[in-house]
């Protein structure tokens, strides 16, 4: 399922636009995390550049915005009895000044961790099956029923939920704020059964992809990041 080509629809200006793949050139730079993870370019849109490299002795991906958008992802299917942990890691070296999560025309970020997930999509508003029959007649795909992001805020403390402007099934979960941990590698380890209920106050679907994205398009400014590798671990026991 090329789920991005529909989260976009709740990520950039314009509802006609859907996310692209990139030429095959482009897709290279995915391989330092294996071949299933891809390059979607958004139409309109200054992709933002995904280069692998060693950084700090390990394996990543370098990251970088210049008034740019776009994303590395990868399709999975975890149904929601298997959902356990996700483990990422990234090194930001400056935030993005003019960024805030929480206002629609400035809502960039240096690092982003986006999951999508299938649910009862019958339990959208009027205006989210608008943009899912919008999405699946552009790109043959609904939208997801509901798309969670890990993020690092300027100001917003860690453990805040961010709704998008945009639609109310992307929703945004602050794990860094703030300079204080610029410049080092950071480390992760989430939940994501328990992130998805603090963000959505439900339970989760299936989990069916998993990206990266970079960026500095709505503040129109430079961005830097590296990312570690990302893995699913299953959980213990059923949810």
């Amino acid at each position: 399922m090329f789920f991005f080509k529909s989260i976009l629809l709740g990520l950039v200006v314009g509802l006609s636009a859907c996310a692209t793949q990139a030429p095959k050139s482009a897709l290279t730079a995915s391989h330092a995390f294996g071949p299933d993870w891809l390059a979607f370019h958004f139409p309109g849109k200054t992709p933002t550049d995904y280069t692998p490299e060693h950084k700090g002795g390990r394996s990543a991906m370098r990251a970088d915005a210049v008034s740019s958008a776009s994303m590395l992802r990868r399709t999975v299917r975890i149904v929601p009895q298997d959902l356990g942990s996700v483990k990422f890691s990234w090194q930001v070296p400056a935030l993005i000044e003019k960024a805030d999560l929480a206002a629609r025309d400035k809502s960039d970020s240096p690092v982003r961790l986006v999951l999508a997930f299938e649910g009862d999509r019958s339990l959208f508003s009027a205006k989210d099956s608008m943009l899912s029959e919008l999405s699946h007649a552009l790109t043959g795909e609904p939208m997801p029923y509901a798309t969670l992001m890990y993020v690092w805020s300027n100001t917003l403390p860690a453990g805040t939920v961010v709704k998008s402007g945009r639609t109310d099934r992307i929703r945004k979960l602050v794990v860094e704020s703030g300079s204080k941990n610029l410049n080092a590698w950071l480390d992760y380890e989430r939940d994501v059964a328990a992130d998805f209920e603090l963000a959505f106050g439900e339970r989760p679907g299936a989990l069916v992809g998993i990206g990266l994205m970079t960026d500095s398009d709505n503040t129109r400014t430079t961005a830097q990041a590296w990312y570690g590798r990302v893995t699913l671990a299953k959980a213990a026991s059923p949810y």
